[in-house]
């Protein structure tokens, strides 16, 4: 079986080139075609015969395919579930902002986590994504873009916020970042990488030496143990205050700030009591907070608090001298939005 193009960050291909004694300005050209350009048939331009039938021996060019587009007739976000080639399948979100995007990454099929807010929860784990599948729903919903709204094919933010728990699959993760990060290849800005955990602590005791500079956010949800116990059930094998602490070791650039999710859940976690432990949990920290009401999803028991409500909650942090946002919701008429994804068949 052939081993993926996609799954090699550009140190591997050069490793790659080098062993097989073959001209090593194949690398930066192949990473040209493959993420500048995004084409994805094989490259014959500037590169050695003996490279072309090299890799067209070995490797798999082939990406994720798109199984279904679900287009929000609201915000104009598009949803995509994307078909695995062992016939799983996994979410992908293009959240449009300025005549931009910011792309929602899956990182897994399902999610071990559990946690009780989140549909994907609901789906169990199945297993990790590769780092070409992981890359690959980057690439096609960029060519989605070129061909369906053409002209607008500019994703700026790439957020680990989709199915699955970043940092449970670390590895493949970190190796998609470094080819984003690749100035060979997508040469996506550090600053605009986000990686989402609900706090999974074997990850972040990684982070500060492996991917440093990548932007964190943590799924917080509530500062009170027994709240946050219902709501992520790892808080029990992986306190908050054990979380905050690896955290807080984390090396951050000149103007980079932890983003704290907060997802508000009606006559559950957002009375003003709750607002001020969460105030003083986080004051003095290069914390941003971004609010989030609670988006329903099938089978679901919470309720999402009235705007009155989140904004008497905001109020209460704005005392802190907290950033704090509260994020508006898009794509939940296509089940896009924060939490609602699920690819169970």
């Amino acid at each position: 079986m052939k081993q993926s193009f996609y799954d090699l960050n550009y140190s591997d291909l050069e490793t790659v080139i080098n062993q097989n004694n073959l001209n090593g300005s194949a690398a930066s050209v192949l990473f040209n075609w493959h993420y500048k350009k995004k084409e994805q048939t094989q490259c014959l331009d500037n590169i050695a015969k003996l490279a072309v039938d090299f890799f067209q021996n070995n490797f798999d060019f082939s990406l994720p395919e798109i199984d279904t587009v679900y287009e929000s007739n609201k915000d104009r976000t598009v949803k995509f579930l994307f078909k695995l080639k062992d016939a799983h399948k996994v979410e992908t979100v293009l959240i449009p902002f300025n005549n931009k995007y910011s792309i929602c990454l899956s990182s897994q099929v399902g999610c071990a986590m559990n946690c009780s807010f989140c549909f994907t929860g609901k789906q169990g784990l199945t297993r990790n994504l590769t780092t070409s599948e992981i890359v690959g729903q980057f690439l096609q919903a960029w060519r989605w873009l070129a061909t369906h709204r053409p002209g607008e094919e500019r994703i700026l933010n790439i957020v680990f916020m989709g199915q699955g728990e970043p940092l449970h699959n670390f590895d493949a993760v970190k190796k998609a970042c470094e080819i984003f990060l690749s100035k060979h290849g997508t040469s996506v800005g550090i600053q605009k990488i986000t990686i989402s955990t609900a706090g999974y602590i074997p990850g972040l005791k990684r982070w500060s030496e492996e991917i440093p500079g990548v932007n964190l956010a943590l799924s917080l949800h509530s500062p009170f143990e027994a709240k946050r116990n219902e709501l992520i059930p790892i808080n029990k094998k992986y306190p908050l205050d054990e979380v905050l602490t690896y955290i807080d070791q984390i090396p951050l650039n000149k103007k980079q700030f932890v983003t704290y999710e907060y997802i508000l859940i009606k006559d559950f976690n957002d009375a003003p009591g709750d607002a001020k432990k969460l105030g003083s949990l986080l004051a003095g920290k290069s914390a941003y907070i971004n609010l989030i009401p609670f988006n329903a999803f099938p089978g679901s028991h919470y309720q999402s608090p009235d705007l009155d409500k989140i904004e008497q909650f905001k109020a209460v942090l704005d005392t802190f001298k907290i950033p704090t946002l509260i994020r508006g919701t898009k794509g939940d008429d296509v089940l896009a939005a924060c939490g609602q994804l699920n690819s169970k068949n």
